[in-house]
């Protein structure tokens, strides 16, 4: 496609989706599945890489274990849908266009930001230049191919969340050779109740991670981190884990943000500032009577579909629906052959019932595989995605919230 033709305006109206992650693919297949049939709606899907990124085995990918290469395009086969790839460099709300690889316009109708977040390495200094990080497969797959290279030595995994619980136990398991050392704040699963907390901690043991959590990690170097009260843990590879920033594309495309960039939207998911863009997953501060949404799959990917439901019932000159999402559970792996899943209330508190060994595994891998078999459902029958906890009184907004 030249350039020429791709900066035309379109006849019709056209939706641009930014980012093809869990939320934005969910968008983008519900979206094209429910217009296909109206030649005057577009969906184009725009994203960096053809190929889609699990988040949810990134941490697999990092000890060099071999993933299904899943493409865009195919999973977009059969919608109408229309792939372009390219980075985003800028979104220009007041012209309704989105600039790609700074050489190429694409215009929008409606837009749906759904660049997700990657690593937070810039609170800390040193991080971004020496430590290794799971926001692409590729940031990965430099990790693996350190952790190959090195033999012997100490891995530090910095931030004890369940990324740094899973990464540190698929690393542990699948490299006995070396150290590897969790760092964080707070205990590894300290959100859950008392069994699966203590079931981590024992999984992790059993691994041989060395655990040290209230502490905090303030600076990087290439041979160790340094903590808050001056001590130092030597590292020969270290994985930065703890917390998650978004582009800052949002913010500099005039979009009302939180503190955090995130878009702040209403209760049908679009801006608040302009209603024509809506926000899905981490791109997205969404209230629920909870609080505010934070980025997992489970949440992503309801996003997503909520917003094409929300422009399919705009484009029907309907009023769209204000979206509601009670979390349930909180799956984590402890390597290939152990997992605990957390259930939880629709708040993200936890339940008194969880799942433990084998069972959780299945669970688990049940969970991580779902996607796939969603979007495939959505293509022929597009209501089936349509079904989440919303979470009852636990997520209603009182009037003066």
């Amino acid at each position: 496609m030249s350039a020429q033709r791709e900066t035309g305006r379109a006849t019709g109206h056209r939706v641009v989706v930014l980012g093809a992650g869990y939320a934005g693919m969910s968008a983008a297949v519900q979206l094209a599945a429910r217009v296909k049939r109206r030649e005057a709606v577009q969906v184009i899907v725009v994203n960096a890489r053809e190929r889609f990124t699990e988040r949810m085995r990134l941490h697999m990918t990092a000890t060099g274990q071999r993933l299904a290469e899943l493409s865009i395009p195919e999973l977009l086969e059969g919608t109408g849908a229309q792939f372009v790839r390219g980075w985003v460099t800028s979104v220009d709300t007041d012209a309704k266009t989105v600039r790609i690889d700074d050489d190429r316009v694409l215009p929008y109708d409606t837009l749906v930001y759904g660049l997700g977040s990657v690593a937070g390495t810039s609170a800390v200094p040193g991080a971004e230049d020496h430590a290794y990080t799971l926001s692409s497969a590729q940031d990965a797959e430099l990790l693996a191919d350190r952790l190959g290279r090195l033999g012997s030595g100490t891995v530090v995994v910095c931030g004890s969340g369940l990324t740094g619980i899973e990464s540190a136990a698929e690393i542990a398991e699948r490299h006995p050779e070396l150290n590897v050392v969790l760092l964080g704040r707070a205990e590894p699963g300290a959100a859950m109740n008392h069994r699966a907390k203590a079931y981590v901690q024992a999984a992790l043991d059993r691994l041989g991670v060395q655990v040290r959590a209230g502490v905090e990690v303030v600076k990087v170097r290439p041979d160790a981190v340094e903590l808050a009260g001056g001590e130092s843990v030597a590292a020969d590879a270290v994985l930065w884990a703890s917390g998650t920033r978004v582009s800052p594309l949002a913010a500099a495309a005039g979009l009302a943000v939180d503190e955090h960039g995130r878009i702040l939207t209403d209760a049908a998911l679009r801006s608040v500032s302009h209603p024509e863009v809506y926000a899905t997953g981490d791109a997205a501060a969404i209230r629920q009577g909870y609080g505010v949404m934070h980025g997992t799959c489970q949440g992503g990917m309801p996003t997503g579909v909520h917003a094409a439901l929300s422009i399919d019932r705009v484009l029907r000159g309907k009023q769209p629906k204000p979206f509601r999402f009670g979390y349930y559970h909180t799956p984590v792996s402890l390597g290939r052959g152990d997992a605990v899943v957390q259930f939880t209330r629709p708040d993200d508190s936890p339940r008194r019932i969880c799942l433990t060994g084998g069972m959780a595994v299945r669970y688990k891998e049940t969970v991580t595989a779902s996607p796939w078999p969603t979007y495939a459902r959505m293509k022929k029958m597009p209501a089936s995605g349509a079904f989440w906890p919303r979470g009852g009184r636990f997520t209603r907004l009182r009037e003066a919230q």
